[in-house]
């Protein structure tokens, strides 16, 4: 993945990315993209889960079945 990139390239851009959010920042940034690719990961590995609604809205259709 990372073939063509060399230590100089990692080292300018681990610079960049301290510039643009700041080291306070990173930490945040680290954790939200975790959470993005954990998240992508789970629907990938079951597609049907999309499909199938949420308990909220099986409880919200039953009560309008019901009136």
């Amino acid at each position: 993945m990372f073939e063509g990139l060399g230590m100089p390239h990692l080292i300018v851009l681990l610079v960049v990315v301290l510039v643009i959010f700041g080291a306070g920042k990173l930490p945040d940034v680290g954790s939200a993209l975790g959470k993005g690719i954990k998240n992508f990961k789970s629907a990938m590995s079951d597609p049907t889960a999309a499909d199938k609604p949420a308990q909220g809205d099986i409880e919200d259709q039953s009560k309008k079945e019901k009136d």
